[in-house]
């Protein structure tokens, strides 16, 4: 049984990736930004969570660590899982290692190298279908009619969090706050793969890293 943690920056390919693993590997994929989202929506409790999510900050490691534990118990993750977005700060990181390590469950961890200037192009051209979660990118993967979903005819939203403002937090974040966890992994006894996910297709990048899975 594998942990499959996909690490990167915002705009970095996360969660095309892990959708594109999961066709490959047969395990479900995990966003804690997607789980996060559907819990804000009318939870007074998580308002502090919903301002740090629309702010580009991120939301305190204790409600992240329960909510992916809770998840991760499900029958659907005793085979495996992928994990997009989390860990995102080192107590999450050394968190989730002991929890899996208590649990016998090994940790790959995938970062996915791509170059500034292609995550900013990524972010600000980003759309996504509010009903069924389709991401698109008006320069990279436009959909076939301009701003409709090509599998529900949804119209196409700006994710809050992809504002111009709420990137540059966003980036900022994950350079205080997330490139230090990459570190940890690095100097830690795990399996680690670094892919280029600047200059390919995602399905192609997603074969390399599918195969190098298998074969490991």
């Amino acid at each position: 049984m594998k942990a499959i943690v996909l690490f990167g920056s915002p705009g970095s390919g996360k969660g095309t990736q892990a959708k594109l693993l999961t066709g490959c590997l047969g395990v479900p994929h995990i966003s804690t930004g997607d789980m996060l989202r559907e819990r804000v929506v009318g939870d007074v409790a998580l308002t502090t969570a919903k301002d740090a999510m629309h702010s580009g900050l991120l939301v305190a490691d204790e409600l992240v660590n329960g909510m992916v534990e809770e998840r991760l118990a499900r029958a659907d993750a005793g085979r495996g899982f992928i994990l997009d977005g989390y860990p995102r700060t080192l107590p999450q990181a050394r968190h989730l290692r002991e929890w899996l390590g208590a649990r016998g469950i090994r940790e790959v961890v995938i970062h996915l190298a791509v170059d500034y200037n292609i995550v900013i192009a990524r972010l600000a051209g980003r759309r996504q279908c509010p009903r069924c979660g389709t991401l698109y990118n008006l320069v990279l993967k436009p959909p076939q009619r301009q701003g409709v979903c090509d599998l529900d005819g949804e119209t196409l939203a700006v994710r809050d969090d992809d504002s111009e403002q709420v990137i540059s937090e966003r980036l900022d974040a994950y350079e205080r706050q997330t490139r230090p966890v990459l570190d940890y992994y690095r100097s830690a006894p795990v399996t680690m793969l670094q892919v280029d996910g600047s200059q390919e297709s995602p399905e192609r990048v997603s074969e390399k890293i599918c195969r190098a899975l298998k074969n490991g």
